[in-house]
């Protein structure tokens, strides 16, 4: 028996914006019948805001859950905010779903995009237009990986680097891929090495650098992304020195007096920095 949050009962029991809008915006679909869930999410868009989402749905409490969350995240927010909603943050708007039920909230990113996809803004049809053409285009040329669940690698692809996945009975729960006769498993594998293969070549790429680029970009990312953050909270930050993986820096304003100082050097600076250049950098404060 599978183990549900409270949240996932609850909107199974107490769907949300269960129906359909006549007029709606936006229009999107995932999954189909002869694989057995289906959902189709309507949207209204005014002002570049969602103002009302519904959807329909055929399957199981999984799905009927994960549908009428998203509908609650996405009502009220920006165009720009709702697209960049990915089938981990549905899940874990639900408190976590069982693995093998984390297709369900893929169902529901795939629909918002499909929608997305569609909708075109009144104010620069052109352009949307352009965007979605280019989206059809693309979506034609896509490679079918799972016949029996129409699969495709880019939602396979999609999947493992928004949620980590790293075997092939991860990319079946969360996809369906490889779920019914099982001759694409290999192919699932070999998406699944390439991927991770360009992971660790883009990691190598980042410790070549040379003493001298490493010092340039330590202090291009300081500068630029970490000290216009601390800024905007009234504090700021300035590079006084670098040893090898240590980076001597001087916190500056708010950030100076502030008793998290050293959580913010160790959440903020250090993991910008680590995350950007080298997981070994170690920042300090100096006086």
């Amino acid at each position: 028996m599978w183990d549900y949050s409270e949240k996932v009962m609850d909107h199974y029991r107490n769907p949300r914006n269960v129906g359909k809008i006549d007029d709606a915006d936006a229009v999107g679909s995932a999954g189909s019948l002869t694989c057995g869930d289906q959902l189709k999410i309507y949207l209204k868009i005014k002002d570049g805001i969602v103002t009302d989402a519904k959807f329909q749905t055929f399957g199981c409490g999984s799905a009927v859950a994960s549908s009428s969350i998203l509908t609650e995240m996405i009502i009220g927010k920006p165009v720009d905010e709702v697209r960049k909603i990915t089938n981990k943050d549905i899940a874990d708007e639900l408190g976590g779903l069982p693995p093998e039920k984390m297709h369900c909230s893929v169902m529901g990113y795939e629909a918002l995009e499909d929608a997305l996809k569609g909708y075109v803004d009144k104010d620069d049809l052109n352009e949307a237009l352009d965007e979605i053409h280019g989206a059809q285009k693309s979506h034609a040329q896509e490679k079918i990986v799972c016949t029996c669940f129409g699969v495709t690698e880019n939602l396979i692809w999609d999947a493992i680097k928004q949620n980590g996945l790293t075997t092939v009975e991860e990319i079946t729960n969360y996809t369906k891929a490889g779920g019914a006769c099982g001759k694409c498993k290999s192919i699932i594998q070999d998406i699944i090495d390439t991927y991770y293969h360009k992971e660790k070549k883009a990691e190598e790429a980042k410790s070549v650098l040379s003493p001298a680029q490493k010092i340039l970009k330590i202090n291009s990312i300081i500068e630029n992304q970490i000290s216009p953050e601390l800024q905007k909270d009234g504090g700021d930050i300035t590079l006084v020195d670098i040893d090898g993986d240590k980076v001597y820096v001087r916190l500056r304003g708010r950030c100076s007096g502030c008793k998290n100082s050293m959580l913010t050097l160790k959440s903020f600076v250090e993991t910008s920095l680590r995350e950007a250049i080298d997981k070994n950098i170690e920042v300090v404060e100096v006086n």
